[in-house]
Order: structure tokens, then C-alpha cells, then sequence
């Protein structure tokens, strides 16, 4: 039972049970069939025969009962029924007498249902004995009871339809499942009404069925990358369809793309690679700027060893300075800075200047 209803619902024309309405009967339409039967029972009390205040009010509250009705069931001929009830019922709950009450409920059971309130973004078709009548905007519009009635309420705003492809395969033979959005709204409500049997289902149908066109016309990379791109294209491809039914597509926008997991992960590991190569890349050429520069600077320390002992003397220096108090280098480096050399020159030259600083003090002393 199970498998036969999900392939039941698989189908997408089948027919659908949808309550048919004739007009569209509200608390506006109420309002008016009170204003009819308090002018009955004011017309009752001052002109008619007999007026039983008791039974005007149990039959104005089976009228409005009949109010109810006409709202689940908004048909002419639910109105006729009505009407015909509301005579039958004179002979045998009340009397003859009461006849002006009557025809104030019938004729605000009738002109109740034919004043219909629109709101600000509804457009309504209006079929006159089967005919194409008008299309009437926003407000208060009057039909005529029994011949005219209304074909549909077509909202004029901006819609959103969320439609999808499952297991389409790409032209790289690759299954994909996506979803999108479509943002459309209709400009001529009549050629949405007459055109198409049902305008919405029409949309979403041509949408999927564009969508899975497009996925087999291009490559998983494309369709991971140029969502925006596909996207205009598979609106420009439903606007030509839509547009002799008075409907225009604003966008489709793409909300997810699921890949098999086992593609997932190979296409994460080959990134990985691609960014790992990129960054072995960008070290090579920075080494290989790095060595320009050494190149460079040691043209100035060429012919001048006391330069570049100097700077190796500050290079060990500035370590021990930042990094702590103690720096330990391999022998080569000391002989290479020759730093025992250096010194020793320091302390001969500074021992020179002592000297000759102390014969200079006892030259004076002699004097």
C-alpha cells in the first residue's frame, strides 16, 4: 500500500479534489445581509400585517445560518436553495404574513454574495454565463447574481516556488542532487487564468524541468562555480515559456548542490593538493628572492672582511639581545668571524692607548 501511494504521488498531472467557489463570501457579505433583514423586519413592523418580534429574530438567525453556509459552500446555486428554504419555511414555522421579511432575505442572500471585497495585490477573472467578463483590481466590485462568477483570485505579488533535480546526471557523467528557488510574479492575470489550466503547478514543473536540462548540458565544476551564470540562463529559458501565460520569472537561485560523498571526498584531497602544491610554489620563489638578496648584500661586503665580521658580530649580538643570554655556535662559525682575531686587536689597541695615556701623566709628574 505504501509503494503504490508514493508512486500515486509521483504523479504530477493528476487531478486534485478542489472546492469550487462562485464569489467569495466574508464578513463583508454578512454585513450586508444584516443590513437586508433589519430593513425586513423594519418594513415587517410598519407595513405588514403581523409582526412577532420573537419569531423575526429566531428566522433572521436561521438567515444568517444560511450565511454560514454560503460560506463553506460559496455557489449560486447553494443561494437558490437558500432562498427556496427561507420561503418553505413561512408555512410551516411562521406564516404567510411575514411575506416583506422574506423578500429581504432573499434579496440579501442575493446581493451579499455579489459584492465582492478585493484586496490591494489580488486581481480577479470574472466569467460572465461561461464568458470572459473583465478583470477587476483592488476594491468593491458588484457581480451579477447567478450569471457571473468569479474564475480565480490571482495574487500579483512577487512568489517564490522551491523546485528540485534528484540524481541528474551532469555531462561529465557525475549524480547530482539540487535545489532552487524561483522568484516570479504574474502581470496579466487574465492570460494566467485562460492560458493554464493551473498556473503555479505549470511553473514549478517547467522549472524542475529546466533545471535538469541545464545540469545535463554542463560539467560538475560549472555547476559548483558559475551558479549565477546557469542560473540566468535557466530564467531566460522559463521567461520564454511563462511569458504567453502572463507570468515573469524574476531569478532562479540555487540553495544547495549535493555530490556523492565519495566524490566529496576526492574532491577535498585534490584540493588539499592543489593548496599544498601552490604553497611549495610560493616558498620556492620566496627562496629564490631570499638569494637574490644574500647575492646583492654581499657585493657590498666584497673586498672588506671587517664588513662582514662586523655584521656577524651584530648578528650574534641581536640573537642573544632578543632570544636570552645565551647563544651557542659551532666552532667553524667563530673562526669564520675570526672573533678571537678581533678582539685581541681590541685589547692590543686598547692597552696602546693606556700606555701612552700613563707616559703622558708621568712626563707631567717630572716637570
Amino acid at each position: 500500500m505504501n509503494v503504490f501511494q508514493q508512486k500515486l504521488d509521483g504523479v504530477k498531472n493528476q487531478k486534485k479534489a478542489i472546492l469550487k467557489k462562485d464569489y467569495s463570501y466574508n464578513a463583508f457579505s454578512f454585513m450586508i445581509l444584516g443590513v437586508f433583514l433589519a430593513l425586513g423586519a423594519a418594513a415587517q413592523y410598519f407595513l405588514g400585517d403581523l409582526f412577532d418580534l420573537e419569531e423575526i429574530v429566531y428566522y433572521a438567525m436561521g438567515i444568517l445560518g444560511a450565511g454560514i453556509v454560503l460560506t463553506i459552500l460559496p455557489l449560486w446555486i447553494m443561494n437558490v436553495l437558500m432562498i427556496i428554504c427561507s420561503w418553505l419555511y413561512l408555512p410551516v414555522g411562521m406564516d404567510t404574513a411575514y411575506y416583506l421579511m422574506a423578500i429581504a432575505a432573499s434579496l440579501g442572500i442575493l446581493f451579499s454574495a455579489s459584492l465582492e471585497l478585493i484586496y490591494q495585490w489580488d486581481k480577479v477573472v470574472v466569467l460572465r454565463m461561461g464568458k470572459f467578463r473583465s478583470v477587476h483590481g483592488p476594491g468593491l466590485f458588484f457581480l451579477m447574481p447567478l450569471v457571473d462568477r468569479v474564475a480565480a483570485y490571482v495574487d500579483t505579488r512577487i512568489r517564490v516556488t522551491d523546485f528540485s533535480a534528484e540524481r541528474t546526471i551532469t555531462k561529465d557523467t557525475v549524480p547530482v542532487h539540487v535545489d532552487a528557488l524561483c522568484f516570479w510574479m504574474v502581470w496579466d492575470a487574465k492570460q494566467a487564468v485562460l492560458e493554464v489550466e493551473n498556473f503555479e503547478e505549470a511553473i514549478s514543473l517547467s522549472a524542475q524541468t529546466a533545471l535538469r536540462d541545464a545540469i545535463g548540458k554542463h560539467d560538475l565544476s560549472v555547476l559548483l562555480s558559475g551558479r549565477e551564470e546557469l542560473g540566468h540562463e535557466i530564467q531566460q529559458v522559463l521567461d520564454a515559456k511563462t511569458n504567453p501565460w502572463g507570468v515573469t520569472i524574476m531569478s532562479i537561485e540555487f540553495t544547495d548542490v549535493i555530490i556523492p560523498r565519495e566524490l566529496e571526498d576526492a574532491m577535498s584531497k585534490k584540493a588539499q593538493a592543489e593548496r599544498e602544491k601552490q604553497s611549495r610554489i610560493i616558498l620556492g620563489e620566496a627562496e629564490v628572492e631570499v638569494a637574490k638578496q644574500f647575492r646583492e648584500a654581499s657585493t657590498s661586503y666584497e673586498g672588506s672582511p671587517e664588513a662582514l665580521q662586523l655584521r656577524a658580530m651584530n648578528m650574534v649580538y641581536e640573537g642573544i639581545r632578543h632570544k636570552g643570554s645565551m647563544m651557542i655556535l659551532p666552532s667553524s662559525a667563530l673562526d669564520s668571524m675570526n672573533l678571537g682575531g678581533t678582539l685581541g686587536m681590541a685589547a692590543m689597541q686598547k692597552n696602546v692607548l693606556d700606555s701612552a695615556g700613563s707616559d703622558g701623566s708621568d712626563e707631567g709628574d717630572d716637570k
